[in-house]
């Protein structure tokens, strides 16, 4: 009975420990161009929703050219599953009219080897007619950070 405080104060702060943000450092490759860009996690909580900064640019956005919206980020020891959907109305470039558009993307990130997967699925708008409509893959390498 005298370790029953103790165990509920591991208890509670257990889940605390599990929102800390998770920072990498990712490194896109395509053709002759290299991107290296930072990506900081933060995992639901409480008092906030999943959050996902890329370069310290929330992907949660939202205004008169579309939405973003991440809507999970799952953090385990050994993955990180991210997803998020965006949403882009209609629009007209060069003369040319495109219907509205979205797209939903899921990434996936191994922790032990930090190889992250993305898989994003267009459908419509002009992102469909310049990209193609389907699901494209990617792959990219990320190195994990210290925490900020």
């Amino acid at each position: 009975m005298k370790y029953l405080p103790i165990l509920l104060l591991f208890l509670f702060a257990t889940p605390c420990l599990a929102v800390e943000p998770l920072v990498f450092t990712c490194e896109r490759t395509e053709k002759n161009y290299t991107e290296t860009y930072d990506l900081k996690l933060i995992p639901v909580s409480k008092n906030q929703k999943a959050k996902v900064f890329v370069d310290d640019r929330d992907l949660d956005q939202s205004d008169e050219f579309g939405r973003q919206i991440v809507k999970n980020v799952l953090i385990t020891e050994s993955t990180v599953l991210i997803s998020m959907e965006a949403h882009f109305p209609p629009e007209s470039f060069d003369g040319v009219q495109y219907g509205a558009g979205s797209v939903t993307t899921a990434i996936t990130i191994n922790r032990a080897t930090g190889q992250l997967r993305k898989a994003e699925t267009i459908k419509g708008g002009i992102l469909s007619a310049s990209l193609g409509e389907g699901t494209k893959t990617y792959q990219e390498q990320c190195t994990a950070t210290k925490k900020p």
